[in-house]
């Protein structure tokens, strides 16, 4: 199979990975219930979890590491800490339903900052008329999922910082592959999942807190801390991690996070970036193919959205399933970005790579195409 569709989850791990969760299963019970062998060594890896994920998003504080089940949960404590019931959030023009659905059921008054495809200059612009000091938060994905365009989330956080406004962003398509300063940006909050270019299993998530923002809580119950008390603890990371952590999950996310600081991110992004330029130059030599893309893509990351002229979307991701080519095709939960782009009546095709695909798959993807588009009725 070519699977080309990382912005979702990654499916090639490092073996490293699923060793680890092995290993966990075999050796490990719960963190924090008890002083026996099984249940250090559980303690042992979630803290040295904590710590890698710290030590990769310089944040001081590794207990200020929170781990949820996926960057959904990880944005929805973040928004529901920070955004009142009809309280007024920004957003950009780019985000998922993972941002906008709990806005909508907060009965936020949300402004979206909308700025053009691959124009970070627009955005921050656009941001820079939105935010007031009565904006309860800001919140901006760090790479859209859909397009692939990296924003200008370090300049929006020197924005909020000078109008004292809280500042969350989701790093769901960034993590692993664009790095974050969490103390020098200032944010609030940093969400990700642990299970795309982080590289470990499904059902991980992050969320980075900088421990100065009120932080609420949508779960409550046993953490092994002041068992006596009927309120949850007020420091972290207990406050945010009811009841019995996923130890084999965190193992697996410790396993990816190690492969991704000896990888580099930077050369994890090197490698996705040239795969996304390959697709890029092949799509537009096909007949009624438009991409949307930006040139040498210094304003995107390894994800790339086409469309046909001849064919609909989920035409062309099922054509190309039946080849063994895995694609995502779609309003992939962010109809907000295709409406900011124009391609909400449409979808598109989405192509996403990972730090364990090549260029020989590019080429079998390219003349797959190609063939579809030749046998089109």
């Amino acid at each position: 199979m070519i699977y080309f569709d990382s912005a979702a989850t990654s499916f090639q791990k490092p073996g490293t990975v699923p060793a680890a969760m092995a290993e966990a299963m075999a050796t490990m019970s719960s963190p924090g219930r008890g002083g026996y062998p099984a249940a250090v060594r559980a303690a042992d890896t979630a803290f040295d979890c904590r710590c890698a994920l710290a030590e990769l998003y310089h944040l001081k504080n590794p207990e200020n590491v929170a781990f949820t089940l996926n960057a959904t949960h990880a944005l929805n404590i973040a928004i529901k800490s920070l955004v009142p019931p009809g309280g007024r959030a920004v957003i950009s023009g780019y985000e998922h339903n993972a941002v906008t659905r709990p806005l909508a059921a907060l009965g936020a008054r949300t402004t979206v900052a909308a700025g053009a495809l691959f124009q970070p200059e627009a955005v921050l612009e656009a941001f820079d008329k939105a935010v007031t000091p009565e904006t309860d938060a800001v919140i901006c994905c760090h790479v859209s999922n859909v397009f692939g365009f990296v924003q200008p989330v370090e300049e929006i956080a020197s924005l909020c910082r000078e109008r004292g406004v809280p500042f969350i962003i989701d790093a769901s398509q960034s993590a692993g592959a664009l790095t974050l300063d969490m103390d020098a940006l200032g944010a609030a909050f940093i969400a990700m999942p642990g299970h795309k270019g982080l590289y470990g299993p499904q059902g991980t998530g992050v969320l980075l807190c900088s421990g100065e923002a009120p932080v609420k809580t949508l779960l409550e119950g046993g953490t092994g801390s002041q068992s006596m008390s009927q309120s949850m603890p007020d420091f972290l990371p207990d406050r945010l991690e009811a009841g019995t952590h996923n130890v084999p999950g965190i193992a697996g996310l410790l396993a990816g996070v190690r492969y991704v600081q000896q990888r580099g991110p930077e050369n994890i992004l090197l490698r996705e970036r040239r795969l996304a330029q390959l697709v890029s130059e092949g799509l537009r030599r096909l007949p009624g193919v438009t991409v949307y893309a930006n040139g040498d893509l210094h304003s995107q990351a390894g994800v790339v959205s086409f469309t046909s002229r001849d064919l609909g979307a989920e035409e062309i991701a099922a054509a190309l399933g039946e080849k063994d080519i895995a694609v995502r095709a779609g309003l992939h939960c962010a109809p907000l970005a295709h409406e900011t782009v124009g391609t909400v009546d449409t979808g598109t095709v989405r192509v996403s790579f990972s730090d364990h695909n090549t260029p020989r798959e590019v080429e079998g993807f390219l003349d797959a195409m190609e063939e579809i588009l030749t046998q089109k009725p």
